[in-house]
């Protein structure tokens, strides 16, 4: 083989965005035509308290390395949207210690409507935090491994028996 060469994926970075808050920031650096990475899916959202806490845990297995909930804080339109969002994060950090994911890899903070450099600078800064940890697959237990006396095994039917 000539000229082979190993190409690492690009970290992939979810970006749930409130309508109100961090989608509108997004759309304010668009406008000012400035780029940031282009690694990050954004996910716009009325509001995250929508999602419970299952849908970080999936979100992580199905291999999204990080995720950034960017929302409006206690400007929320929606009573107590930003207090809700705040206990379900709270609620993720230790489901995801106990499947060994690295929980800076799920930040929540207030991004307003003109809040172009923060919104860069937390894109940045998570691409910087993937860097260093790697993949989250790097630490997730392979699909259908299953946790028994705090060890991993796979299922009989996995191994073929």
């Amino acid at each position: 083989m000539i000229g082979t060469a190993t190409k690492t994926a690009a970290p992939k970075i979810l970006i749930l965005a409130t309508i109100s808050g961090g989608y509108a920031g997004a759309d304010s650096v668009g406008q000012l035509h400035t780029d940031y990475a282009s690694n990050t899916y954004i996910l716009p959202t009325v509001c995250p308290s929508m999602f419970p806490e299952s849908f970080y845990l999936r979100t992580f297995e199905k291999g999204i390395d990080a995720i950034l909930v960017m929302y409006s804080g206690t400007d929320c339109p929606y009573k107590g949207g930003a207090e809700r969002t705040a206990e379900i994060i709270n609620r993720v950090y230790p489901l995801m210690k106990e499947r060994g994911i690295e929980p800076r890899r799920l930040k929540l903070m207030a991004i307003c409507t003109v809040c172009t450099k923060p919104f860069m600078k937390e894109v940045a800064e998570m691409n910087a935090l993937l860097q260093e940890i790697g993949p989250v697959s790097n630490v997730l237990a392979p699909i259908g491994a299953q946790k028994t006396d705090g060890q991993l095994s796979r299922p009989a039917a996995a191994l073929g028996g």
